[in-house]
């Protein structure tokens, strides 16, 4: 199939983008990588009355860093972060998600505010930015807001993100010196649309009067299973303060067959998703577990 007749203009300013929000509505898309757009666009899913290119817009790409935080342009391709030093150094749960996002020729055009601003459930972004509390700043004509990673996704594509606004930046606290941290997804080959995927990161604290070690904090997100990243609130809270075995890994397991509740789609059935779900959860506890030293 062919896209639907639309207009197109390159924006030059966030200014003049934000006018044309203000103007369209609705029926204005915008592009950036447009690795998603162009399918949709394609398959006439997407039928905008106009197509904001805000390619040529200066200031919203790149990396970079502060005292505390890590603070990402939205139009930063994907290819910027696997090669980041900084991302490396500071954001490792990212640096090792962005190897599995798609394949090389997506990840030199992709942008990281077009994989959020989409939403995909079984995109590896959306999950380590709500694993990492990030927040992102959403720009309109009225101002700036900013909407923290974990109350951004609310559904299946779709996110808080208003027809006026275009996301402009993410920022990511800078992961601690002994901050820990897991990724992993199951496909049918690397690139391709997760069946389920984890990111995982944790703290631990040594006790008082040993040397024995436990989980302070800890943040699990599934995703590929429900229409959005799911954070393991329930399952995280009873491992806190634990040293993990075998034993508390049998009972979070429990806990997230209890709290996850999979939808089947094309790339597997419900049933076969909560059950890859435990399977990478055990792999993250027992990577978690060696560690901090409490599982050989």
């Amino acid at each position: 199939m062919k896209a639907p007749l639309f207009d197109y203009v390159n924006a030059t300013s966030l200014d003049q983008a934000l006018g044309l929000l203000d103007q369209y509505g609705e029926e204005a898309r915008i592009i950036a990588g447009g690795q998603s757009l162009m399918a949709t666009l394609n398959m006439r899913l997407s039928q905008p009355q106009v197509l904001i290119d805000i390619n040529s817009i200066q200031g919203l790409s790149g990396v970079r860093e502060t005292r505390k935080d890590i603070r990402i342009g939205a139009l930063t391709r994907h290819m910027e972060l696997l090669e980041s030093d900084i991302v490396k150094e500071h954001l490792p749960l990212i640096a090792s998600a962005m190897p599995h996002v798609a394949h090389v020729a997506i990840r030199n055009r992709g942008t990281i505010g077009g994989s959020l601003s989409m939403a995909d459930p079984a995109a590896e972004l959306p999950a380590c930015c709500v694993a990492l509390d990030a927040t992102f700043e959403l720009s309109s004509r009225s101002g700036q807001r900013v909407v923290k990673a974990r109350d951004f996704f609310s559904g299946l594509y779709t996110t808080e993100r208003q027809d006026n606004e275009i996301l402009t930046q993410i920022t990511i606290p800078k992961c601690a010196p002994q901050q820990l941290h897991y990724f992993e997804e199951i496909n049918r080959r690397q690139g391709d649309f997760a069946i389920v995927g984890l990111a995982c990161t944790a703290a631990v604290k040594k006790g008082l009067m040993s040397s024995k070690r436990s989980l302070k904090a800890l943040d699990v997100v599934i995703f590929g299973c429900e229409d959005k990243p799911t954070r393991l609130a329930q399952t995280c809270l009873h491992l806190i303060g634990t040293s993990i075995d075998k034993n508390t890994i049998t009972a979070a397991k429990q806990k997230l067959e209890q709290e996850l509740n999979p939808t089947a789609n094309l790339e597997g059935r419900a049933d076969t998703k909560l059950h890859l779900a435990t399977v990478l959860l055990e792999r993250a506890l027992l990577s978690l577990a060696r560690d901090i030293g409490t599982i050989d």
